[in-house]
């Protein structure tokens, strides 16, 4: 468990499953993601806890005074052959923007990343989410000219990489 001020980062707990759907459901929509080829049609969104409760994956979330705020996870990248894994489904409530939780998020995905041996972290993101973007670039992800394996996420026009060793 990560602290930063009045926030909490933890795993997720099975009795997460309600409100991170909410919760990122809801901050999708005030970004005008597209309901299909997108993190908004996954199936694992009703059940993050299980999606995430497997090898070389883990998915982290936020929290201030028990309500839950938030989240980001790691997981091997869907049909690659490589050894790249995909930063996924990270999205904050307002709440907990613009206080260095996204950085603490990042830092904890990747180091899970390279503890699982993973080589590079691959996302996708939508174009108006420009904050995320600067975030990533600090972070050392660069931009890429066409996507990677398949998500399924066919209407994230933004993709990039970061190697990891």
């Amino acid at each position: 468990m990560k602290v930063k001020g009045d926030f909490l980062i933890r795993k997720i707990k099975e009795e997460d499953n309600q409100e991170i759907q909410r919760v990122l459901s809801s901050v999708m929509r005030e970004f005008d993601v597209p309901e299909t080829g997108t993190a908004l049609a996954d199936p694992e969104l009703e059940n993050m806890y299980q999606s995430y409760n497997c090898i070389k994956s883990s998915y982290y979330v936020i929290l201030n005074n028990d309500t839950l705020l938030g989240g980001a996870g790691i997981s091997k990248l869907k049909n690659s052959n490589d050894n790249i894994c995909e930063l996924q489904k990270m999205y904050f409530l307002n709440e907990a923007r613009g206080k260095g939780l996204g950085s603490l998020m990042i830092d904890l995905c990747l180091k899970s990343a390279l503890d699982y041996g993973f080589e590079k972290c691959y996302l996708e993101t939508m174009h108006n989410m420009d904050k995320a973007q600067s975030l990533y670039l600090k972070k050392g992800f660069s931009y890429l000219q066409k996507p990677i394996g398949n998500t399924g996420h066919c209407s994230c026009p933004v993709w990039m990489i970061k190697n990891l060793q």
